[in-house]
């Protein structure tokens, strides 16, 4: 049976995974079921082993189906199934376009491989996550890598040709769509997605694969697997005639013309040198029941047995259209709900807000738990319907760099929403058991500063903080003889939620902020005062 479907079957399953992906990254309407989310996003290599580590969960563990895979055929992950491995082919098969004619026959040429880079940053990223840091893995990972890609810049282009579509629609009186507000925009946050994906882009249009092969840790490790795989693709070299169109083909470059030898710890599972490869001379052999035993030929006669490289693959195929996405209607907007506030301050604040802790996002558990397994890859940044989480910089220390963090400037969270917890691929979020959980979980607490309220400092009326507070623990209490209100907070019953914090209109400096809780907590819920009959007001009307 003739293979050469191998390679158009790669490229389908490789595309399904990646527009898959990224149609998560940039769905800024959350039109996705999160089922589908957690569904396409199994197979990645790193968020699961991350998410098996934090919760010991089976269900969780596609990383092991990547492992058995790479032990059977060879790194098809990163061929087939890893996001960044099929922008990188994007990335070269541009290049290839645009270069001459007699540039594009001869593209690639064998390199030797550069083990001191790749397996010294394998071991130094085994030993950082071991020590308690994951930002050299957050850095490389080639999921997160992708994942910060589509949000931060992909994701802005679609919101942006959303918005221009709809004023033009409007302008001819349709109103079917509705416009969206961007997520503020921090310098910082951009430093390593930018440096990030010009490295990626440099390395993949000169180079092919050379990312996947030196710096990323996901492809050494599965090298190290794939060394000893069960079928290796091999050159018969009674059949090879020397034409090198394997070797030009070979975007992994691992293809030595001379000893006739293929690199399977470097090679992808492209299958680019089977199509190229006029002579049939490359064929998979088993190396685990006898020394190059042809198992597939790929000659092609008519007579051949079934191909078990095609059941894998098959397999794999099915994964993939794990990515097949259906879409719900969804009548919201990502934009923060307005604030109605009257207080205007004339006077400048002055007393900086300086928290003790930052704030990890609800589901976290701890700041710990969350730096030690969130790789930034910035899903729940995008899915936030309040845009309250933002990927930090220094907050959580160099370590944290990247990961998200509560921004009780750009919005808060909302007391009902769990979305950022029900679609972490990492398990930096666990689940909540009800949304009751949810509600008693304190992420952090309040923290009044009465020289920054317009109340101490202009003498007016303000009552926004209590007024948003979804538990009532900020409280407005008489401030001395004045007649006004001042808030008070009661720290037993506030969860941290910010709502209080986002509000308040006194600049610079916040009048009450949120200080983070290193080990989040359960406070009791609030409780409910009911109101008498005769305390209600009197209305003649009867309903």
């Amino acid at each position: 049976m003739k293979l050469y479907f191998l390679k158009h079957l790669r490229v389908v399953v490789s595309l399904l995974f990646f527009v898959a992906i990224f149609l998560i990254f940039v769905d800024f309407r959350e039109t996705i079921p999160n089922s589908w989310i957690n569904a396409t996003l199994y197979l990645q290599f790193l968020p699961s082993l991350l998410k098996f580590i934090s919760t010991l969960a089976l269900a969780s563990a596609g990383f092991f189906i990547i492992i058995l895979l790479t032990a059977l055929f060879g790194r098809v992950y990163c061929s087939s199934i890893c996001p960044l491995g099929t922008l990188q082919d994007i990335f070269t098969w541009i290049h290839k376009k645009v270069s001459p004619l007699k540039i594009r026959k001869r593209f690639f040429r064998f390199s030797m491989p550069h083990n001191f880079w790749r397996y010294g940053i394998l071991i130094l990223c085994v030993l950082s996550f071991l020590f308690g840091s994951i930002f050299l893995i957050n850095l490389l990972d080639p999921y997160s890598n992708f994942g910060r890609f589509s949000s931060n810049f992909a994701q802005p282009v679609v919101v942006y040709a959303n918005n221009t579509l709809v004023s033009w629609l409007e302008k001819m009186n349709y109103y079917w769509l509705f416009p969206t507000s961007l997520r503020s925009f921090y310098l910082t946050s951009f430093i390593f997605p930018v440096i990030m994906i010009v490295v990626v882009f440099w390395l993949s249009w000169k180079h092919g694969r050379l990312y996947c092969n030196t710096l990323c840790p996901v492809g050494t490790f599965l090298g190290l697997i794939s060394r000893y795989s069960l079928f290796k693709l091999a050159i018969n070299t009674e059949d090879c005639n020397n034409c090198n169109s394997c070797v030009y083909s070979c975007k992994a470059t691992c293809i030595d013309r001379k000893k006739k030898e293929i690199d399977f710890s470097r090679c992808i599972a492209c299958f680019n040198c089977i199509k190229a490869c006029d002579e049939k001379a490359i064929y998979f052999k088993n190396d685990w029941f006898g020394r190059q035993k042809p198992v597939l030929a790929l000659a092609g006669a008519e007579g051949d047995g079934p191909s078990v490289s095609k059941r894998g693959f098959l397999g794999m195929l099915a994964a993939g259209s794990l990515a097949i996405m259906g879409f719900r209607q969804n009548e919201g907007s990502k934009t923060p709900p307005p604030i109605n506030t009257n207080v205007v301050p004339t006077l400048p604040t002055t007393v900086p807000v300086e928290p003790d802790y930052p704030v990890a996002p609800p589901g976290a558990g701890s700041i710990d738990h969350f730096n030690n397994y969130c790789t930034a890859c910035t899903l729940c940044v995008k899915a936030c319907p309040n845009h309250v989480l933002q990927p930090s910089f220094l907050q959580y220390g160099f370590k944290g760099i990247m990961q998200p963090h509560m921004d009780y400037d750009s919005g808060f969270c909302n007391y009902d929403c769990v979305i950022c917890a029900e679609i972490c691929p990492t398990g930096a979020l666990l689940k909540f058991r009800d949304i009751d959980h949810k509600h008693t979980t304190q992420i952090g607490k309040a923290k009044f500063i009465k020289e920054n309220c317009v109340v101490e400092t202009e003498g007016t009326d303000c009552g926004a903080c209590s007024e948003h507070c979804p538990t009532k623990a900020v409280d407005m209490v008489p401030y001395g003889d004045t007649g006004l209100f001042i808030p008070e907070i009661d720290e037993d019953i506030c969860i941290g939620c910010g709502a209080c914090v986002y509000p308040c209109p006194t600049r610079p400096y916040k009048a009450i902020y949120v200080d983070g809780n290193p080990q989040h907590l359960l406070v009791d819920k609030p409780e409910i005062q009911e109101l008498d009959a005769d305390q209600l007001p009197a209305d003649d009307f009867p309903f």
